[in-house]
Formats: C-alpha cells, structure tokens, sequence
C-alpha cells in the first residue's frame, strides 16, 4: 500500500509543482475572474492528469506491477485516480460556472475586458476557433463522466453492466482529451507542466484506443478448455479445472487470472487455487456463489467448453524470506493458499531436501461448512507439511489477533499472508500493529476487488 500511496499523492504533488512553475503569481491575482482562469486550468490539468494515468493503469500494464504490489494493488491506484479526476473534474466545472451564477445574481460584476492581444501562431489561431466547440463537448463529457465514474463505484451496479458502461469513458475521454488541448493555456505547452501533460494525453489517448478495441491484456490471453468440475454445497463454491495446452507461461501460487466463459459478461478475475505443472498444463479454479453470474456458474458451464484465460496476475507470492508465516484465509479467500499448498507438496514430492521450506500456520475462517470441502483442504495442509487451523464462525466464534497469536507462539518472528474481506483484514493489521509487529514489512495482504 505504501507504494501506490506514494505513486498517487506524488502524481498529484508533480503536476501541482509544474502548474506552479508555469503560473508563479496565481495567488497575486487582480480579481475573482483572473484567479478563475488560472484555477479552471489548474484544476483541468490535474483531472485530465489523473483521468490520464488511470486509462493507462487500465490496460494491465506489466512494468509497474512488481513495484505497486501487484494487479488488485494497481487497480486501488486505478480507483484512487478514477475518484480524483471526478473530484477536480467537479471543482474545475465549479470554477467555470459559480462565477457565472454570482455574476447573474449581482453579487459579483465582471471587469470590462481590454482588446485582445493579435494571435500571430497559426496553432494557436486554429486552437481559437475551436474554443466554442472543445467548450460545449467538454461539459456534456464531464457530465458523461461523472456518471460513469459513480456507476463504477456503486457496488450494488451489476457487473455486467459495469463491464459494458465503464468502458465507455474511453470514449469520453478522447473527447475531454479534445477539450483539454484546445482550451490549455497555449503557452503552456512550451513548459515543463505542458511536456508532462502532452505525455500523459499521449499516453491515455492510446490507452482508450486499445479499451475500445476490446485489447486490453490480448498478448496475455490463451485458449483453454474445461476438463472437469466439482461443486461443494456446503460453501456454495465451484471447482473448475481448466487445460490450457499452449501459450500459458506458468504462473506462481497466488496469482490469479481473468476468465472469461461469457463474452456478455466480459473477463471475471478468479484466484488460481492450484500450482502449475509444466507437464500437465491445467489451472483449478475455485469460485463462490456472490453474484449473478457467479451463482448461475454450475448450470452454464459444462466439460469440453472452452474459455479464455488470461494473466496470471498478482504479487500475492508467499516470497519475503521470512522462515515463519501466518496465512490466513477468510471465506473464499483460502484459494491462493489451496495454490500455496499444492505447489509446496510438489516441491516436498520432487525436491524433498532442495531447501529449508518456512513453518507455516494456515487460519481458515467461514460462515459456511462443506465437510468434503475441509477434507480436501485438510489433505492439501498435510502433504505440504502445514498446521491447518479452521474455524467455523457458529461454532468457534471469529478469528481474532489474540487467538492467532495464542495458537502460533512465535509469532514475532513471523510474516503474515492475508487473503479476505478487507475489513477483517485491516482490523488483524491495526491489531499486530499496536501489539509492535512491523505491518508495512510483514503483513501481506490481497486487495481481490476490481472495481
């Protein structure tokens, strides 16, 4: 989390400094109307900025992935930058209207303007008769955009209507992407803030094109096909495993894919609860009825249907070095450590004295029980030599940190893996905080919401 912080507030602190460079006497101005301009092109820049930089994160990129922590890290940074460029979208239309109204309402009287300065750059001169055009375009896309950017952030919006709408601020921002090139300060674009900008609109506008496309992660997509699948009651989860037999490049435990079995739909992001195995070249997936699409899953899918497959996804890896580890998985979020197991009873069953292997305590807490289900997890922790903890919430109360740290002694020494809701995963942050552990070094913990 530290990193995609630092990334967001050091966006916004980069693009403020540059407009400060660009403007140094905003603060000395004449009147309401001059401060108005200078405050519509500040607050422009940063919206289209971080409008911008979420478009780019949009497309999956692999570069920064290792850096912020992994693809569900880098979609909260897409969020965070989805929410600002609403903020001061919503600021800068602000600016450009209260003006207006408290003009109407003779609370404020605008100064008579003074003959304009000739225009002798011819791009500036056509940027001029644009200005009418980019100005109407601009406040019917931010209006767009505002209601794209609440529809994504209402959970209770189906999914599939999600996936079809958001797509749809590509669009609207190749129109703001219009509007921001016209009405910028044209001097601008000779100073560092209008370089930094015109790579950014560059950037996005290239982004858009490949969301409108439908390419978003196609040089990571395969083809695969459902060999078979097994559904627990008890939990109301779903087992799918998936042949993929050429293209796949392997994945670790505790990445994740996106799935797409329903082009209507679109891709679904799911966890890979198996280790990979280069001779078998099959993914198992485990998915819980929480949704629509999630709970018809059983009746739709069938053995010999193909998918799409794309990723794998995720810096959720079990790789810090640390010789002790607490994982602990909340309802549906056991499936990286069902993964984490496999691969580690592999490892045990081809390699068994290639390495000290960390000690490790797996919690599971649920709501819902399926005996077959914890057999199964149960044999999973034995082959790979884990001390399995489950706990019924009905039956045995909820997990806290007390009862984590009573169960596992040395927990000081330990470094803990948390896949869950993540309310329940920053109340067991803030409780090994306060009790000295090292969090931003220790606690990992898996932020599995796309939206």
């Amino acid at each position: 989390m530290r990193n995609i912080r630092l990334a967001f507030w050091g966006a916004l602190v980069l693009l403020s400094g540059l407009w400060l460079s660009a403007e140094p006497s905003v603060f000395q101005s004449a009147n309401v109307f001059a401060l108005r301009a200078a405050m519509m092109q500040y607050s422009g820049i940063v919206a289209i900025g971080c409008m911008s930089v979420a478009m780019v994160l949009a497309l999956r990129p692999r570069l920064p992935e290792p850096w912020l922590g992994g693809l569900d890290k880098m979609y909260r940074l897409h969020k965070w930058f989805g929410i600002a460029a609403l903020a001061t979208s919503i600021v800068h239309w602000l600016w450009s209207e209260t003006p207006k109204w408290a003009t109407s309402l003779g609370w404020l009287e605008r100064p008579a303007r003074g003959a304009r300065a000739e225009i002798e750059n011819p791009i500036e001169q056509f940027f001029m008769t644009l200005r009418g055009s980019a100005e109407g375009v601009g406040e019917w896309a931010f209006y767009a955009a505002v209601l794209l950017i609440a529809l994504a952030l209402i959970r209770q919006f189906p999914y599939k209507l999600f996936y079809k709408t958001h797509r749809l601020l590509a669009l609207v921002y190749l129109v703001l992407v219009f509007h921001s090139v016209v009405l910028t300060t044209f001097n601008y674009w000779a100073s560092p803030v209008g370089v930094v900008t015109g790579l950014l609109l560059a950037a996005g506008t290239y982004s858009a094109v490949i969301v409108l496309l439908g390419r978003v992660g196609a040089g990571r997509q395969v083809r695969g096909r459902i060999t078979s699948f097994h559904y627990y009651p008890g939990v109301r989860a779903l087992e799918t495993e998936v042949e993929v037999p050429e293209g796949w490049p392997g994945h670790k435990a505790g990445q994740f894919a996106f799935v797409t079995s329903d082009t209507s739909e679109g891709a679904h992001p799911y966890t890979i609860a198996s280790g990979w195995n280069d001779r078998e070249r099959r993914i198992t997936f485990v998915t819980k009825e929480l949704g629509d699409h999630t709970s018809r899953l059983r009746e739709t899918l069938h053995i010999g249907q193909e998918m799409k497959v794309e990723g794998p996804y995720g810096c959720f890896d079990f790789d810090n070095g640390q010789p002790r580890q607490i994982w602990v998985g909340g309802g549906i979020g056991i499936t990286p450590f069902i993964a984490a197991m496999k691969h580690r009873a592999l490892e045990r069953r081809t390699n068994p004295d290639h390495c000290r292997r960390p000690v490790v305590d797996l919690f599971h807490t649920t709501a819902d029980y399926d005996e077959k289900a914890i057999a199964k997890l149960a044999g999973d922790a034995e082959a790979a030599d884990i001390r399995l903890h489950v706990l019924v919430d009905s039956r045995d109360g909820l997990l806290t940190g007390e009862r984590i740290r009573a169960a596992v002694p040395d927990w000081r020494e330990a470094s803990i893996w948390f896949c869950g809701p993540v309310g329940f995963g920053e109340v067991l942050r803030r409780d090994f905080a306060a009790q000295g552990m090292p969090v931003s070094q220790r606690f990992h913990q898996e932020l599995f919401a796309m939206r």
